[in-house]
């Protein structure tokens, strides 16, 4: 490891901002330029006790604070560690064209092939229910719904949870209502239903995880979710489904091509 001196700077006696703070300042901009690379061990407590002439309780409040904002991850016994950076990219132009579902193959799938990653879902749960107000509202004021839940992983992580609503006149009956829906997923069942998907509405915010989300997407102290819901309409301007995602914000990036006029 290159010395510390030449990758952390000293502490500002004059600076109102406290020590602890300070120290975390210097670390994630050190994690930011590069210095501590993705999957990097930071200097230990006794290294950061002797470089900065503080008490370990200060150290680790330091790295409290880098957790808290899920830059880093502390492995017990071993040390605390950077983060590494999203691996999937999520192409909104792309995702949902129509050549892959002709090829067999779900979003989730074409995702994963594009990180390099082992796609598997499991938690799967299939069946009819009473629609939520918002999900009925969303679908055209259906009373019932058949729900797809299920999780995705990768390479054995868990990296998001969904919950896909389907009109029952629709679904029922079908291979929708299947474990397995057949290549392609849903989408391609619904186009050979006979409604062609149009144009889907998706609307995302970030926000912390709950207990729950936390305990099924196992995730660590800091890091939020993106919470996306997404309604797909077909040709006809009907609304087929609602998808209502849950994702670890720190297994994907989102990424949109946007029109200029």
């Amino acid at each position: 490891m290159t010395s510390l001196p030449s990758i952390l700077g000293g502490l500002d006696p004059t600076s109102d901002r406290a020590v602890f703070r300070q120290i975390a300042d210097q670390l994630r901009e050190a994690i930011d330029r590069g210095r501590f690379k993705e999957g990097e061990k930071l200097p230990s407590e006794a290294e950061l006790v002797e470089h900065y002439g503080v008490s370990r309780m200060t150290v680790r409040n330091s790295f409290s604070i880098l957790q808290g904002e899920g830059l880093v991850h502390a492995e017990h016994g071993k040390g605390v560690f950077v983060r590494p950076r999203p691996p999937v990219r999520r192409l909104a132009p792309d995702r949902f064209a129509r050549r892959h579902r002709e090829q067999g193959k779900s979003a989730f799938i074409v995702e994963a092939d594009a990180a390099g990653s082992h796609p598997t879902v499991d938690s799967l749960e299939v069946k009819e229910e009473k629609a939520s107000q918002d999900i009925s509202t969303r679908l055209g004021s259906v009373r019932r719904v058949l729900a797809r839940r299920r999780r995705y992983l990768l390479d054995g992580r868990p990296v998001e949870f969904a919950a896909s609503y389907l009109p029952l006149d629709i679904a029922r009956g079908t291979q929708i209502a299947e474990p397995n829906p057949g290549p392609g997923g849903i989408y391609a069942r619904l186009e050979e239903l006979g409604h062609q998907l149009d144009h889907f509405e998706e609307e995302i915010r970030a926000r912390m995880p709950s207990p729950s989300e936390v305990k099924t997407l196992q995730l660590a102290a800091g890091v939020p979710v993106i919470h996306l819901i997404r309604t797909a309409f077909d040709a006809a301007g009907r609304a087929v489904e609602v998808c209502d995602t849950v994702m670890a914000a720190d297994a994907y990036v989102l990424s949109y091509q946007l029109p200029a006029t």
